[in-house]
């Protein structure tokens, strides 16, 4: 018999890249696990988190963004994207405040009209904006689809967090939990290292880096006294001159990803961290199946 007072069920987050989707999942789930970096295209799996408390259990898959593919990585991305929003309970779309509504966010409207699962409209970075827009920005999205609700939300200064949290509730099933109390995410621990060496990498390089940066974690093994455990990552990128660029002069800039990624790495293990870097050349990864499914991306999810 189902408990008639606990729920449980999915939960997907889109949003076209860089309106901080994996922002506001940190702050629902109250620590770090999807990575931030403020260049698009930085989520490439689906991360799942889990929220667990009195009320149920939310299980979070943050998609990677849906937009118009432009390689065999982006088509990828884009599918494992869209053939979630039939696969969850509710849909939280978020989006930046504007009255402008442009082809990217009316390709996922139309994503959108395909499925039946109840949608909340999440408007993000009103703490940049006037009080008095909100409302505009609310009216704009009211006409292009039929949301069940719309949030204004800062998901970097936590307004209306917990309203998110409440609304999600509303439209989940009742039901037994999926996880554990202190499960956070499904994810295995080097997966989670090696984005997280991606975010540091993607935050210190400049613009002339692009997305063409993976990680490959060669090695993880704790020490047997359980004080230590050491990495060693390969940061794969497309170009010789890239490479130049992410070692930087007499190794510095790698030594600066690698100290960042460290901090962080130890936080999760909750040990400390000993971090060894390299940088290799492998020409259009991103065009590459077999690379695709050596970086950990799942073939069969196309």
């Amino acid at each position: 018999m189902t408990d008639k007072s606990y729920k449980s069920g999915f939960v997907t987050l889109i949003g076209r890249p860089n309106v901080g989707k994996s922002t506001l999942m940190n702050h629902l789930i109250g620590q770090k696990i999807a990575i931030t970096s403020n260049k698009p295209q930085t989520t490439r799996n689906r991360i799942q988190t889990v929220y667990t408390s009195e009320r149920g259990q939310i299980v979070f898959l943050d998609t990677p963004g849906i937009h118009k593919a432009k390689n065999k990585l982006g088509e990828y991305m884009v599918n494992v994207a869209e053939r979630t929003l039939n696969e969850v309970d509710v849909i939280l779309w978020l989006v930046e405040p504007s009255t402008f509504i442009g082809a990217g966010e009316r390709h996922i409207v139309d994503q959108l009209k395909k499925t039946k699962t109840p949608v909340i409209l999440v408007i993000n970075k009103i703490d940049r904006v006037e009080k008095t827009e909100i409302l505009k920005y609310m009216d704009a999205y009211r006409k292009i689809y039929d949301f069940v609700e719309i949030i204004p939300v800062s998901a970097l200064r936590s307004v209306n967090i917990d309203t998110v949290i409440d609304s999600i509730f509303k439209y989940l099933p009742y039901g037994p939990q999926f996880y554990d109390e202190d499960t956070v995410t499904d994810q295995p621990q080097r997966q989670i290292v090696a984005e997280m060496i991606r975010e540091k990498a993607l935050r210190c390089l400049d613009e002339e880096i692009p997305h063409g940066v993976a990680v490959s974690i060669e090695k993880m093994t704790e020490r047997k006294d359980g004080r230590i455990c050491d990495i060693e990552a390969t940061i794969i990128c497309e170009r010789d001159s890239h490479k130049g660029i992410i070692i930087g002069k007499g190794g510095q800039m790698l030594r600066k990803i690698g100290s960042q990624a460290r901090r962080d790495i130890e936080d999760m293990l909750e040990m400390k961290v000993n971090l060894q870097l390299w940088v290799k050349v492998k020409k259009d990864w991103r065009d590459s199946d077999f690379m695709i499914k050596n970086f950990g991306y799942d073939k069969k999810e196309i």
